[in-house]
C-alpha cells in the first residue's frame, strides 16, 4: 500500500487524506458520505490534496459529464444514449445507491456479454434494493442457462429461493416450478417438486387472474407421474402397482378438488374438464364449493376489472380492493391482495404498515410476519414506524438479542428525515433492553447493557443528530427523564436520577414549570422530603411560564411536611417571586401599550398622508388634459383605499375644475361625452349617472353582510347581472354594487351584499373562481381606512410537512395532469396551481398530501424528475416569512435612486431623469400648494420640489430666513 502524508480535504478542510490501495480517499465519516471517493482519481504519487477540479476532470475524460456543484456525489443527469460500463462503474463508486444507474449497467454488461462482471452487479443490487420481476427472471434465465452440473442446479435453486422473497410474482414462481421438474429424475426429485408446487400454491394460489397457471401445471405434473405407475397395456397390475396408482389418481382427485374451491378465473373450464376426467361424475360436495367459489368470483370480479383497465401503480384501485377482501374476512386472500398491490407500490410506507399491522394482529405466524416486516424496511428504509415495528415484532417472536441489535443498527443508518425520528427508534430499542433485564438481581449483564445503551444514545443524539438537523430532536430530554425514572423506581439509586435531573434542567428546562414538577413527583415517590423542598424552592427561583402554580406546590407541600421556620421561608420566597413577575409583567404590558400607542400613531400618520396625497392625485388627475386614465392606476387601487369617491371629495374635484385656468388659452372647454375604448351601452345603462362617480358610502363597505370582489376584466359583460348569478347559490343577493369611473368605465371591482350574514361564508368559497378567463378575488367587506394592514391571505405561511411545493412546472400543465403525477405517491387531497391577477400560471403549485410520510415520499421521487423537458423542483411546502414592510414616509437608502419627480399638470413626462444636481434638489412636500389655490400653469417648472415653482413660492417663505430649529422641524417632518 503506498504511503501518503496526511493532506488537507477540499471538502471538510481536515488532514485526513490519506492512500487506500493507492487511492488517496478522505476518512472522515462525513466527507465519504458526501463524496464517497472509491476510485482512482489521481496518480499513485499524488501527494496533494483532492480538489473538485480533480473530480471533475476524471469525470469528464470517462463519461462525458459532471458533477453538480455544491452537491459532492450527485452526477448531473446525462442522455442514456451516451452511457457506456466505464460510465456506470464510475458513477456507482461515487453514489452506491443509485438505482437507474444499477439498471443501465446490468443492461450493458448482459449486452457486452461479460458474464461474470454482471453476475457481480446483479449480485451488488440485490444486496441494496428488492429487485423488480424482470430483474429476476432475466437473471434467473441467464443462470440456468450456465447450468452444466448438479452443484450448478443447487446455485440455482438458492437463487430462486432468494426471488421469491423480495415479492410475490405469479411468474416467478411458474419459472421455479418448470426448473424444479428438471431434477426430478434425482433422487428425491418427485417429492422436491412437489414440496415447491405446494409452496407456490400458497403463496400464489388465490391469485384471481394468474393463480390458476400454478394449478394447471401442478395437475400436469401429477398426469405425467401417473403415466408412469401404470401397467403396460394387457397386463395386470400388481398389489403395489395398484396401491400407487390409486394413491396418484386420488393426488389428481384432491388437486381439481382444492382448485375448484378457489375462486379464479376462467373455472368453468376446469370444471368441465374435471367432469370428462372423472369416471364417476363430479360430487356433490365438489359442486357446492365450485358454486361457492364462482360467487365469490362474481364478487371480485369489479375489482379485478378496475385492476386492468387504470394505469400502474393502482394504488387506489388496490386500496379499494383490500378494503373489500378485509370486510370478507379471508386472512389467506387478504394477504395475497397485499402482496398484489406491494408488488407494484413498494415504495408506499402507509401501505407497508397497514399490511404488516394486519400479520401482527391477525395472523401472528412467525415467519410470515418477519419476512414481510423485513422486505418492509428494505423497500422503505426511510420510514422509522417501520424499523419500529420491526424490533417489536422481533421481540413478540422471540428473536435472539444479536438479530434485534443488527436490525436496530441497520435503522440508525437508514438516513430518517427528522430529527426527532431517531429519537423514537433509541426509545424502542431502550424499551426492548429494558424487558430483558431482571430488577431482582443487584446487578445483572442486562442491566450494565441498558445503562451503556442509554449513555450511548445521548452521544449519539448530541453529536450525529445535532450535526446533521441543527437539533437533537428532543428538547424535553425525554430519553433522560425515562433514565432517572428507571434508575429510581427499579434500580433504588436516586443518586445518578439527580444527576440526571440536574442535566436535563442545564440543556434549557429549567425555566418550564412541568419540568420541575416532573422532577418534584420523582423525589416525592423514591426520595425524601429535603431534596423535594429543595427542588421546589429551585423551581420557584427559575421558572418562568407558571410561577403561581409553582408556587402553590410549595406551599401546600410546607403544610404537609414543614416547621414553622419552612413555612415562613416559603410564604417569603414565594411572594418576593409573585411581586417580581408581577413587576415584570407590568413593565411588559406598558411596552407592549406603548408600542400599541406608537403603531396607531404611525398607522394614522399614514392614513393622514394617503388622505392627503390621494386629494392630490385627484387634483391632478382633474387638470389634466383629454379623459384618458392610466391602466397601472387601476391596478394599483384597492378597494378599501379608492374604491369610492366621496361626495365632499367629488364636489371639491368638480369646483377646482371650474376654476382651473390653462395659461394662453383662456379657461378649458368641458369635455365632450366620448366613449373610452371598452365602454359599453349596458354599463351606461346601469349607471343612472354614467358621467359621474357612484356615491359608495361607508356605511353601505363596512357592512358583515357583504362581500368585495376584485380581479375582474375590466370589459366585463353586464358585471352586476353575471355577478348576482353567480353569487345567487350562496344566499339571497340583495344587492350588487359594481363600481365605474367618471367616464362610465368598470373599474374592475364591486360590492355584493346578501340578505343574511351567513351567505358570506359560503360567497369567501367562490374566491379565485374564473370568471371570463381571470380569477375572481372575494375577500371580506372591511374598511380600510380603520384598518389600514388588513389583508386577506387564505393559505398558511408556516411549514406543513404534508404539503409540498413545485417549481419548474410548464406553463401548459394542468390541474390533471399534475394529479395523474403527484398520486403515483399517495393519496392527493388538494391541488393549488399558482396564478398572477390575470389567470395566467406561473408554473408553481401547492399540492397536500394525506400525511407526511407521502409527502416525503413524492420530494424524495419527484424532486429533480422531467415533465414536459422541464425539470421540476420539489420540496415540503415552507414559504419565506412576510416581513411587514413599513409604509410610512420611505428613507433613502446608500446606492437607491433619486425621489420620485412630482407630477405637474401635463401628467407624466417621457424622460424620468433629473437634471438637476443633488446638491440642489429639494424633496416635495405634499402640503405645498399655489397661492391662489389653483394649479400652476403649464409652462411653470417644477425644479424647486412644489407644484408652484419659483413663482408660486409664498412670501413669507422669500422674506424671512430659516433658523436651526426650522431646518430641525423640517427633518422631523420627513
Amino acid at each position: 500500500m503506498f504511503s501518503v502524508q496526511p493532506q488537507s480535504c477540499s471538502s471538510c478542510n481536515v488532514n485526513c487524506v490519506r492512500s487506500l490501495n493507492h487511492q488517496p480517499v478522505c476518512v472522515q465519516l462525513q466527507c465519504i458520505r458526501k463524496q464517497r471517493l472509491k476510485f482512482h482519481l489521481l496518480p499513485a504519487k499524488w501527494s496533494g490534496p483532492i480538489t473538485r477540479s480533480h473530480i471533475d476532470r476524471h469525470y469528464r475524460i470517462h463519461s462525458n459529464v459532471s458533477l453538480s456543484v455544491g452537491t459532492g456525489a450527485v452526477p448531473v443527469e446525462h442522455d442514456k444514449a451516451n452511457v457506456n460500463t466505464p460510465c456506470a462503474f464510475l458513477q456507482l463508486s461515487i453514489n452506491a445507491f443509485d438505482y437507474n444507474c444499477h439498471v443501465d449497467l446490468i443492461k450493458l454488461l448482459r449486452q457486452e456479454g461479460k458474464l461474470h462482471r454482471l453476475r457481480k452487479a446483479r449480485q451488488k443490487m440485490s444486496e441494496l434494493f428488492p429487485l423488480t420481476e424482470e430483474i429476476w427472471l432475466d437473471w434467473l434465465k441467464d443462470e440456468i442457462r450456465l447450468t452444466e452440473d448438479e452443484s450448478d442446479r443447487e446455485k440455482v435453486y438458492e437463487l430462486f429461493e432468494r426471488a421469491v422473497k423480495d415479492y410475490v410474482c405469479p411468474e416467478i414462481w411458474l419459472e421455479y416450478v418448470q426448473y424444479s421438474i428438471g431434477g426430478m429424475g434425482a433422487q428425491g426429485g418427485i417429492e422436491r417438486v412437489r414440496s415447491i408446487f405446494e409452496r407456490a400454491l400458497t403463496a400464489v394460489g388465490l391469485h384471481m387472474t394468474k393463480g390458476a397457471s400454478i394449478w394447471e401445471a401442478y395437475r400436469e405434473f401429477e398426469i405425467v407421474i401417473l403415466s408412469t405407475v401404470q401397467p403396460p397395456p394387457g397386463s395386470a397390475p400388481s398389489q403395489e402397482q395398484q396401491e400407487l396408482l390409486n394413491a396418484q389418481l386420488e393426488r389428481i382427485h384432491t388437486l381439481f378438488r382444492r382448485q375448484l374451491a378457489v375462486p379464479l378465473m376462467d373455472m368453468e373450464g376446469t370444471y368441465a374438464e374435471y367432469s370428462d376426467w372423472a369416471d364417476d361424475g363430479v360430487p356433490e360436495m365438489v359442486t357446492r364449493q365450485y358454486r361457492r367459489a364462482l360467487q365469490q368470483l362474481e364478487k371480485g370480479k369489479p375489482f379485478e376489472e378496475a385492476l386492468l383497465v387504470s394505469e400502474p401503480p393502482k394504488l387506489a384501485e388496490y386500496q379499494a380492493y383490500i378494503d373489500f377482501e378485509m370486510k370478507e374476512g379471508d386472512p389467506a386472500r387478504v394477504q395475497i391482495i397485499f402482496e398484489r398491490a406491494l408488488a407494484e407500490n413498494c415504495l408506499v410506507p402507509d401501505l407497508w404498515i397497514k399490511y404488516t399491522t394486519y400479520l401482527d394482529r391477525q395472523l401472528k405466524i412467525k415467519d410470515l410476519v418477519l419476512s414481510a416486516h423485513e422486505r418492509a424496511v428494505r423497500n422503505c428504509p426511510w420510514t422509522m414506524g417501520l424499523w419500529k415495528s420491526y424490533l417489536l415484532a422481533l421481540e413478540r417472536h422471540g428473536a435472539d438479542h444479536q438479530t434485534v441489535t443488527d436490525v436496530f443498527e441497520k435503522a440508525l443508518n437508514a438516513g430518517f428525515i427528522q430529527a426527532t425520528d431517531y429519537v423514537e427508534i433509541w426509545q424502542s430499542f431502550l424499551d426492548y433492553l429494558r424487558r430483558r433485564v431482571d430488577f431482582s438481581k443487584e446487578w445483572s449483564r442486562e442491566l450494565d447493557e441498558l445503562r451503556a445503551a442509554f449513555a450511548r444514545s445521548l452521544d449519539y443524539l448530541k453529536q450525529d443528530v445535532e450535526e446533521r438537523f441543527s437539533e437533537s430532536g428532543d428538547l424535553s430530554c425525554t430519553i433522560m427523564q425515562i433514565w432517572a425514572r428507571i434508575e429510581a423506581l427499579h434500580c433504588k439509586n436516586m443518586q445518578k436520577a439527580r444527576e440526571l435531573w440536574d442535566s436535563i434542567m442545564t440543556k434549557g428546562n429549567a425555566k418550564h414549570a412541568n419540568m420541575w414538577l416532573e422532577y418534584y413527583n420523582l423525589e416525592r415517590s423514591y426520595g425524601d422530603a429535603s431534596h423535594c423542598r429543595k427542588a421546589l424552592h429551585r423551581a420557584v427561583q427559575c421558572t418562568s411560564d407558571y410561577p403561581e402554580h409553582v408556587c402553590d406546590v410549595l406551599l401546600n407541600f410546607e403544610r404537609v411536611e414543614g416547621s414553622l421556620e419552612d413555612w415562613d421561608a416559603a410564604v417569603q420566597k414565594t411572594e418576593t417571586k409573585i411581586n417580581r413577575v408581577n413587576e415584570q409583567r407590568a413593565r411588559v404590558a406598558e411596552k407592549e401599550a406603548l408600542q400599541a400607542r406608537q403603531e396607531e400613531e404611525k398607522a394614522e400618520h399614514r392614513r393622514k398622508a394617503k388622505a392627503d396625497k390621494k386629494g392630490q392625485k385627484k387634483s391632478q388627475k382633474v387638470n389634466r388634459t383629454g379623459d384618458k386614465r392610466k391602466a397601472d392606476d387601476e391596478y394599483e387601487e384597492e378597494w378599501g383605499e379608492d374604491a369610492g369617491i366621496d361626495e365632499e371629495l367629488f364636489n371639491t374635484a368638480t369646483e377646482e375644475l371650474m376654476e382651473t385656468e390653462s395659461g394662453l388659452f383662456g379657461r378649458r372647454a368641458p369635455p365632450r361625452k366620448t366613449e373610452p375604448p371598452g365602454f359599453r351601452k349596458n354599463q351606461r345603462a346601469s349607471s343612472e349617472a354614467p358621467q359621474q362617480p357612484q356615491d359608495v358610502s361607508k356605511e353601505q363597505r363596512i357592512d358583515e353582510n357583504c362581500v368585495f370582489v376584485s380581479n375582474l376584466a375590466f370589459n366585463l359583460d353586464d358585471p352586476e347581472g353575471k355577478l348576482r348569478a353567480l353569487f345567487q347559490g350562496c344566499g339571497t343577493v340583495q344587492q350588487v354594487r359594481p363600481v365605474f369611473s367618471m367616464n362610465g368605465v368598470f373599474r374592475g371591482y364591486c360590492y355584493v351584499q346578501f340578505e343574511d350574514r351567513l351567505a358570506v361564508p359560503e360567497a369567501l368559497k367562490l374566491d379565485r373562481k374564473e370568471v371570463d378567463g381571470r380569477p375572481m378575488y372575494v375577500s371580506p367587506c372591511v374598511d380600510k381606512n380603520k384598518n389600514p394592514d388588513f389583508k386577506v391571505f387564505k393559505y398558511k405561511t408556516a411549514m406543513e410537512k404534508h404539503k409540498i411545493f413545485i417549481s419548474g412546472l410548464p406553463y401548459t400543465c394542468t390541474k390533471e395532469t399534475l394529479e395523474d403525477l403527484c398520486k403515483q405517491h399517495g393519496t392527493v387531497k388538494a391541488i393549488r396551481l399558482v396564478t398572477n391577477r390575470s389567470g395566467k400560471p406561473k408554473g408553481l403549485a401547492y399540492v397536500e398530501y394525506e400525511n407526511e410520510a407521502q409527502a416525503s415520499q413524492a420530494v424524495l421521487k419527484m424532486d429533480g424528475s422531467m415533465l414536459e423537458n422541464f425539470t421540476l423542483s420539489v420540496a415540503i411546502s415552507n414559504p419565506p416569512s412576510r416581513k411587514m414592510e413599513d409604509k410610512g414616509v420611505p428613507s433613502r437608502l446608500l446606492g437607491a435612486a433619486m425621489p420620485r419627480q412630482p407630477q405637474g399638470a401635463r401628467g407624466k413626462g417621457r424622460t424620468q431623469i433629473s437634471l438637476l444636481p443633488r446638491s440642489l434638489y429639494r424633496q416635495s412636500t405634499p402640503d405645498a400648494k399655489a397661492e391662489n389655490g389653483t394649479v400652476s400653469a403649464p409652462h411653470t417648472t417644477e425644479t424647486d420640489g412644489v407644484h408652484g415653482g419659483p413663482g408660486t413660492t409664498s412670501p413669507d417663505t422669500q422674506s424671512k430666513s430659516l433658523s436651526n430649529e426650522d431646518f430641525a422641524r423640517m427633518l422631523l417632518k420627513k
